[in-house]
């Protein structure tokens, strides 16, 4: 009896933080969801056959919540996700290298791009390639943050993926032993046969990108660099302000990207540090968000030329909400527009000279840039230069 007395009661307990959270944003009028929102949980909690604990019930109501946004970028993050997000944007974390989202036709599991020298890529796992399956688990319906711990975990162990390239109906099943994903975001030289013209790298943005670029940039110019190939292709974008560091280095003033939430519309602003000399920049599908953001501030300044294919097309940004416990919610929380005003979500940019490239002639230069022999976008970026 004194079992069932305190189950009723941490049931009660439960009921009234619902029923005041409920009142305290604002709803009391929808009395019936309240009414079925409290018999929901006390049907769960006392009369389902495997009970379930007042724990899982919060955080499903929780997930749900974020989930009726019907948003495949904003989701519920547990704690161990939580934690895995936080070391891939502090630089590092146990995985195979992937961006992924979700096609926004059918609400596939599709990729954005592998990170340069990562087991995805090695693989041949290219841009708009579906994820079917993960060690065996259909990944229909699945959200990213649950795909992305999925292939998470320790180096040295496997996933196995079953990938189906867009276009195609036969997938195929690839095993990948997870590394320490500790992508070097920034790399760079002066071009062989090329004198005075660099060549940098960017393959995502952390909190790490800017300062390293920064580095990069002077040592090339102490080597008598006089014009660059800045190269964004594969880049899956990362964190905002890193973006508008990066987009500093190359515009000189004015605004970076306008931000723009429910409200209001906030211009970003150049830091001020830019040494502005000839610049190309290289793009493609498989370049997405902080990436677009950069390239977007670039083309629409003038500040350079961009060459290649039409960009990805993320142009949201997330906020990320840290709750008690260690978890998270992760939320579409603004918009994103460059600095002529465009909004390139769903969109993309492009550039200013189309040229497209094989994905399998793609996937080799990709994977051994700078390739002057093959790359016909690099050979474009150079005749640009040379004008």
């Amino acid at each position: 009896m004194a079992k069932i007395w305190r189950q009723v009661t941490n049931g009660l307990l439960v009921l009234c933080v619902l029923v005041t959270l409920t009142l305290g944003v604002g709803v009391a009028t929808h009395f019936q969801e309240v009414e079925q929102l409290v018999k929901t949980y006390t049907l769960l909690r006392f009369q389902a056959l495997e009970p379930i604990n007042t724990d899982k019930l919060m955080e499903g109501a929780i997930r749900g919540m974020v989930d009726a946004l019907d948003d495949p970028y904003s989701t519920y993050l547990d704690a161990k996700t939580y934690r895995h997000l936080q070391e891939s944007v502090a630089g590092s974390y146990g995985g195979v290298g992937l961006l992924i989202t979700l096609d926004e036709k059918d609400k596939r599991l599709m990729v954005v791009s592998p990170f340069k020298g990562t087991p995805a890529q090695r693989a041949g796992i290219k841009s708009r390639d579906y994820i079917v399956a993960i060690d065996g688990r259909d990944t229909t319906g699945m959200d990213l943050e649950t795909a992305s711990n999925l292939m998470q975990g320790q180096p040295g162990t496997r996933v196995e993926l079953t990938i189906l390239p867009a276009g195609e109906s036969n997938p195929r099943k690839v095993t990948l032993t997870r590394e320490i994903i500790k992508v070097p975001t920034v790399d760079g030289k002066i071009l062989p046969g090329h004198p005075g013209t660099g060549y940098i790298s960017l393959t995502m943005f952390n909190e790490q990108t800017p300062a390293d670029l920064g580095r990069l940039l002077n040592e090339l110019r102490q080597q008598g660099m006089q014009k660059l190939i800045l190269d964004l292709r594969n880049n899956p974008g990362g964190a905002l302000p890193a973006a508008v560091d990066v987009a500093s280095y190359f515009v000189a003033k004015g605004p970076v990207v306008y931000i723009a939430d429910q409200k209001n519309t906030e211009a970003l602003m150049a830091r001020g540090y830019a040494q502005p000399l000839p610049l190309v920049v290289l793009v493609n599908k498989g370049s997405a968000s902080a990436a677009e953001i950069v390239a977007g501030a670039i083309k629409d300044t003038g500040s350079g030329t961009l060459v290649g294919e039409t960009t990805f097309g993320k142009g949201i940004v997330q906020t990320i909400f840290p709750l008690p416990g260690g978890a998270a919610v992760k939320i579409t929380t603004h918009k994103y527009l460059t600095p002529g005003k465009h909004d390139i979500n769903k969109k993309g940019i492009t550039p200013d000279y189309v040229v497209p490239m094989d994905p399998q002639l793609e996937q080799q230069v990709l994977a051994r840039a700078p390739d002057l022999e093959r790359d016909v976008q690099l050979q474009k970026a150079l005749e640009v230069l040379g004008k």
